[in-house]
């Protein structure tokens, strides 16, 4: 199992995509009608709890193990392959140039040469894996190469999971890679299939909201930023005593007082529409970029009631919630209304269960 499997296209065997989160798993298995349209035959998440997981170190390996043998149960699955992605923050990735037509064993010789300038561990510590991504763009007779590099036991960490809960992990791909894979199905929905238009995708995390803007699938800008949707979780949790736990699961589950709405939503979804317009403006001051075309907002607190039009509102660039899902036909166990409410917040699960189809 390597990172880039996924991008050399290995299989076509059934796979789920399992998304390890900072706040929860998230499972999402796809088929395939006889006119080559993605089906979503099963989707399923199961929370953790506070501290089970910490800027994407597992902290508790039995907990986090047991809550994703529940999702699996939950989702009602037989599949065992499994695609899987690391955080961002524990892969080291870097594009170079080699010479085009080395042989596979030539390229890992190169490949190992040059990871050793870029990687600050020893190679004997980290799982490395590369992938021919096509001709230079800037280099006659060159190729570009993407490598990607984790320590050996962030991997084992992710794999030893699937194990324990029964099963084969077979990808382990790259978080922002898989949610920019499902992001691409959707841009290509777009007016002129999403042609030199920027996109702004900002997916919002429990702790931690990433800005990705894509042009043309390429990536021209990613920026993290602390803040997210445990933010009003803890809003919630002082204004009415709750646990952060009963809290979180209130927040899901639309169970507050009445004054929540216009004590803590309104006010929470203004300074999150604020914080999304902050980061645009940083972008802009940062690139020779002035506007974007399309604000894409993905994650569960993506669908928080007004805050599409807030941030429509404040930034003057249409604003949508992101659904994976769209344009997908939908399997016999499979709810509509389930899939409307929640699909924003499986992104990057269903990019990893698309791995499954990638040539």
């Amino acid at each position: 199992m390597s990172f880039l499997d996924a991008m050399l296209g290995r299989t076509h065997a059934s796979m789920i995509g399992l998304d390890i989160s900072t706040s929860s798993v998230k499972l999402v298995e796809l088929g395939q009608s006889a006119s080559g349209e993605f089906v979503v035959e099963r989707f399923a998440t199961e929370p953790f709890e506070k501290g089970w997981i910490t800027d994407g170190q597992i902290e508790k390996f039995d907990e986090v193990a047991d809550a994703v043998r529940r999702v699996v149960s939950k989702s009602g699955t037989r599949t065992k392959n499994v695609a899987m992605a690391m955080p961002q923050s524990a892969v080291i990735t870097k594009k170079i140039m080699l010479p085009a037509g080395l042989r596979e064993e030539e390229l890992e010789l190169q490949v190992e040469s040059e990871a050793n300038q870029y990687i600050p561990f020893s190679l004997d510590e980290v799982s490395l894996d590369f992938c021919v991504v096509g001709p230079s763009p800037t280099s006659v007779g060159d190729v570009e190469v993407l490598i990607a590099a984790s320590r050996k036991d962030r991997v084992q960490d992710r794999q030893g999971l699937a194990e324990a809960a029964g099963l084969k992990p077979v990808i382990l791909d790259i978080e922002s890679h898989a949610s920019r894979l499902a992001m691409s199905r959707i841009v290509r929905t777009l007016p002129n299939e999403g042609k030199d238009a920027l996109v702004a995708l900002f997916e919002i995390g429990a702790d931690t909201t990433s800005l990705k803007v894509l042009r043309d699938e390429e990536l021209l800008y990613d920026r993290d930023q602390a803040f997210g949707g445990s933010q009003l979780t803890q809003l919630i949790s002082r204004q009415y005593g709750f646990s952060f736990e009963e809290a979180e699961a209130k927040k899901l589950g639309g169970d507050l007082p009445e004054d929540y709405e216009s004590a803590i939503l309104t006010p929470f979804v203004d300074s999150l529409s604020q914080e999304i317009g902050r980061a645009l403006q940083y972008f802009f001051t940062s690139t020779p970029h002035h506007k974007v075309h399309y604000v894409m907002l993905a994650g569960g607190t993506a669908t928080l009631t007004g805050l599409k039009e807030r941030v429509t509102d404040l930034t003057g660039f249409a604003s949508m919630v992101v659904n994976p899902f769209e344009h997908m036909k939908l399997g016999g166990s499979v709810r509509e209304n389930k899939v409307r409410r929640e699909a924003p917040s499986y992104l990057t699960a269903c990019g990893l269960a698309m791995r499954r189809f990638m040539q």
